[in-house]
């Protein structure tokens, strides 16, 4: 993890034009510790504001994963960025699918454990929406990244003492690659997509909007 962050923060300084060189400031929507430490790490000075309830929710029967994390982060950015007069407005949204089944956060122990159930010795994929909001042009960007990865065979006395923990709280597929990174294999993308904020894919679209 920690050749990860400093590759990264080498990542950033090359391709992304800081922050505090802008005229407006970075937000970030979301209530999410793992996306604030993955920004935070990496240099950026930013601010959180939530999206509201009503903003992260909506599944619409026959979306793809992407289509559906593409929409929830606009929605979620645009929530907020009705609420500023200027800035820019990070709106991100994370879902895993396994087996033709996308899994969201689960509801309480015995849902991560059924997700879980589904990804053990699988592979599977990690799908995250970008969307830049930039006030007061409202000027509106959106991108989708997506990481393949393969969960290892766990045993079941693993599978209960990582749901006992309650560590899959919040967590996209109920598990997070921070957690127990010896479970998973990334066999192609992003490892911070899996942690749920695509670093690169950020740096690229700031800097395309700079």
């Amino acid at each position: 993890m920690i050749i990860f962050v400093e590759n990264l923060q080498l990542f950033h300084r090359k391709n992304v034009i800081s922050m505090s060189e802008q005229s407006h400031r970075l937000i970030l929507a979301s209530q999410s510790p793992q996306r604030r430490t993955l920004l935070t790490d990496v240099g950026y000075t930013f601010d959180v504001i939530a999206p509201s309830d009503g903003a992260e929710c909506g599944v619409c029967s026959g979306e793809t994963p992407s289509e559906l994390v593409a929409r929830l982060s606009r929605q979620k950015a645009g929530d907020v960025a009705e609420r500023i007069e200027a800035g820019i407005v990070l709106g991100c949204d994370t879902v895993a699918e396994c087996a033709g089944r996308i899994l969201g956060k689960p509801r309480d122990a015995d849902h991560a454990r059924q997700m879980l159930t589904l990804l053990r010795g699988r592979v599977h994929h990690v799908y995250s929406g970008l969307c830049l909001w930039r006030r007061p042009a409202d000027s509106v960007l959106v991108k989708v990244d997506t990481t393949k990865l393969k969960m290892a065979e766990i045993t079941d006395n693993e599978l209960d003492a990582y749901v006992e923990s309650d560590a899959w709280i919040g967590k996209a597929g109920g598990f997070g690659y921070q957690d127990r990174p010896e479970w998973l294999e990334i066999l192609a993308g992003s490892e911070s997509n899996v942690i749920g904020l695509p670093l690169e894919l950020l740096g690229q679209m700031l800097s395309a909007r700079a």
